[in-house]
């Protein structure tokens, strides 16, 4: 089973999309250990939809916040402390491959001594990095990359979702990590292009997992 983490260059990339187009692809379990804010639907819950007739189950969180916010402001009101010990000891026993939805970017808090980066690094799992095309995407994207590095995360490489502006070349080549896919945005629901997207990504990670 590979565990496979899937983080941001920041909020509002595309995370939980892609998470599922990957579960499709894959035919893959998926997991978000921290879900903070539920008011209008958890991410487990969009994922859960687009999983419809496949094999891939949608496990529980490990905590489930009500504030829609960073995950140690979330827990400190609520006096729930979020361990790292406690989520890794709560991963899904299962032979398939997971996907596993981080919160946010990789120095997004998770308690007050710890963040995202941490608590991959505690999981042992593959990163795959969303990317969306925004002005300033380059900058998030290399910094991204660069404390993925310093900390010696693995990363399999980039899906870049959005295509507002064409920055792929420009930061595959400078983070030297690989392209996997690009995604175009979806700009409302539709089953044929959830279908072909999931289908251009079983292609396209053969050579990568």
């Amino acid at each position: 089973m590979n565990r496979i983490f899937i983080t941001g260059i920041g909020t509002g990339v595309g995370k939980t999309f892609i998470s599922a187009l990957l579960a499709r692809a894959l035919e893959a379990d998926y997991w978000k250990p921290i879900q903070a804010g539920f008011e209008e639907g958890t991410d487990s819950d969009y994922v859960r939809q687009l999983l419809r007739g496949t094999p891939g189950v949608v496990h529980p969180e490990a905590y489930k916040l009500r504030m829609p916010a960073s995950p140690h402001i979330a827990a400190r009101e609520e006096g729930v402390h979020i361990s790292l010990q406690k989520i890794c000891e709560q991963v899904p026993s299962i032979s398939r491959n997971l996907i596993i939805e981080g919160a946010g970017g990789l120095l997004v808090p998770v308690n007050e001594t710890e963040f995202v980066a941490d608590l991959i690094k505690a999981l042992d799992a593959k990163v795959i990095l969303i990317s969306r095309n925004y002005l300033g995407s380059i900058n998030h994207s290399l910094l991204t990359a660069r404390l993925c590095r310093e900390m010696n995360i693995p990363v399999v490489g980039w899906i870049f979702n959005d295509q507002y502006l064409h920055y792929e070349e420009e930061i595959v080549r400078w983070s030297n990590y690989p392209l996997i896919a690009s995604v175009p945005l979806m700009k409302a629901e539709d089953g044929q292009f959830i279908e072909a997207q999931t289908a251009a990504l079983q292609k396209r990670l053969k050579g990568f997992l």
